[in-house]
Formats: structure tokens, C-alpha cells, sequence
């Protein structure tokens, strides 16, 4: 049997779909099908009933996937100690942040980072999702929740803050109890700040919706109305104005979040130590209001 065909299979199993386990093992639809089909035959059992909607597993594809995941993990694991016993500091580091705190802060602090360590590569991915650190899709993660996962060391290094914030003209123009209000689709109803525009409005709709706080950052700056935003974000853009609030703005943990096998590898350990000297330094700037120790 050819073990690699593995890959493609788990791949599938877990994605459910050709294209989307393509876009995991960055191939072809067409090379997922044809390493499967070649799985199948070598075993010579189905291992996924095809259907419109994707691939189902079967019971035979279900005892294998068990399997199969184990040996994903088994190998995932070998890398991470092969990871973690590298002493240079060379090779890549892959590092996972909310979209908004990839672009505007984080990567802006990276250039102190590669002159101290030129020998490292950063691949910086913005992604709001639970990325698995277990897979390898990212080595270290700053998030605003703590992981429910107790495979992952959680460290919070500061609070993000927030602010409410519209455009200078659209402020002058629009009467203070009776401000449109822009938020998250309902889908991100349940994130702190969103629950706190969602209050300011008083059961009034939100005029404008986005999933992505680029779109709010957009929307606020053009005059849509107010929309809640990072303080070091609004606070930066002379295109806005921080509106005085009846309640006060929350405020966000920030975790970074990293594999324990991989702590004690030198580059991880080297950036995990940037971001967060980084988030120390900058405490005044992510949170404003931040009066702690």
C-alpha cells in the first residue's frame, strides 16, 4: 500500500469535499480523487459514498478514518519534536492572529523580530477560526478567547480595548440619540463588542452588517453610521471620531496560544517572546483605559 495515499483520504474524510481537501494539501481536485480511487482499489474496499452535497464515509471508510487520524496525529507529533530539537534559529515560523490585529499590529512589529533573527521565515496568517496547532496550521495563535482545548498552553499578555467610532461628518450631522449603529452579522452576535453595540442601539436594526471589521472600519470612515472598533485602530484613523458612550467600551483578553511540544523550540520561543513584549509595551496603546499593574 501506498501510505501516502493516507493523506488524501484523511484529508477528505475530514473536509468532505474534493475542493476543499484540495485547497488543504494545496493540489489538484483531480489528484485527490485519483490518490482515493488508487486507496480503494489497494484495499479493495469503498471508502466514500459519493453524493451531490460531497463524500460521505462509509462504515468500512469510518473504522479506517480512526486509524488513519491517529497515525495523522503520530506524524504530526514527530515533527513537532523534530521541531522542538532544533537548536538554530533558522527555518519557518508560522504565526496565526484575528484579521484586523495581523495587518495593522502585528506585522508592523515584525521587522524588529527578522533583524534580530534573519534566519527565520514568518508566514503571517490572519484567521479569526480555532486554527489546530496540533495539525501544524499554525505555530503559535494570538486570540481574544482562551482555548477550551487543555492540549494547548494559553498565556494571556494583555487586553485589547474598544471604542465607538464614526466619521467627523457624519457625527456633526446626526443627533446623538439617534445614531446608526453598524455591527457584526448575527452570526458574531455573541462577541463582547458587538453585545455592547447591540445595547447602545436599544432593540433599534443595525443599518449596515459585515463579518469582517475591515468592512465595519470601511463603513464607519464613509459615513454609515458608528461601529465599534480596537482602540488602537479608530484611535489612529484621523477618518474617525470616538463617540462618549452611556456605557463603558469592553475590553478583550489577548492570548497567545502555542503547542506544548513546541515551546521550548528556540524560534517559537523567540516569537512567542516578541509578541508578547510587544503587546507589553504597547499596553497604553490597545487599551487606553488599562489602569492595572
Amino acid at each position: 500500500m501506498n501510505w501516502d495515499d493516507l493523506r488524501f483520504f484523511v484529508a477528505l474524510a475530514r473536509a468532505g469535499s474534493l475542493s476543499a481537501a484540495a485547497r488543504a494539501l494545496d493540489t489538484e481536485h483531480t489528484t485527490v480523487a485519483r490518490r482515493v480511487a488508487a486507496l480503494e482499489a489497494r484495499l479493495g474496499v469503498r471508502l466514500f459514498e459519493r453524493a451531490a452535497r460531497g463524500y460521505a464515509l462509509t462504515p468500512d471508510g469510518e473504522r479506517i478514518a480512526g486509524m488513519a487520524f491517529r497515525m495523522e496525529e503520530d506524524a504530526d507529533g514527530i515533527a513537532r519534536a523534530l521541531d522542538a530539537g532544533e537548536a538554530a534559529m533558522t527555518g519557518v515560523v508560522r504565526l496565526s492572529a484575528p484579521p484586523t490585529l495581523a495587518s495593522h499590529y502585528l506585522t508592523p512589529r515584525l521587522a524588529a523580530f527578522r533583524e534580530r533573527h534573519p534566519g527565520i521565515i514568518l508566514e503571517v496568517a490572519g484567521d479569526s477560526r480555532a486554527v489546530n496547532l496540533s495539525r501544524r496550521e499554525a505555530d503559535v495563535a494570538v486570540r481574544l478567547n482562551r482555548p477550551e482545548a487543555s492540549s494547548v498552553i494559553a498565556r494571556r499578555v494583555g487586553v485589547l480595548g474598544f471604542g465607538l467610532y464614526g466619521s467627523p461628518a457624519y457625527l456633526a450631522a446626526a443627533a446623538p440619540d439617534a445614531l446608526d449603529y453598524l455591527g457584526y452579522d448575527d452570526t458574531l452576535d455573541h462577541v463582547p463588542q458587538q453585545r455592547w453595540v447591540l445595547s447602545l442601539a436599544r432593540g433599534r436594526p443595525l443599518v449596515f452588517r459585515s463579518n469582517e471589521l475591515s468592512c465595519l472600519h470601511a463603513a464607519a470612515a464613509a459615513g454609515l453610521g458608528v461601529a465599534a472598533m480596537p482602540r488602537f485602530l479608530g484611535d489612529a484613523d484621523p477618518g474617525l471620531r470616538r463617540v462618549e458612550t452611556s456605557s463603558p467600551a469592553p475590553g478583550r483578553d489577548l492570548w497567545l496560544l502555542v503547542h506544548p511540544d513546541l515551546r521550548r523550540s528556540p524560534r517559537v520561543r523567540a516569537i512567542l517572546d516578541h509578541v508578547a513584549g510587544s503587546v507589553r509595551r504597547d499596553r497604553a496603546l490597545l487599551d487606553p483605559g488599562d489602569s492595572g499593574p
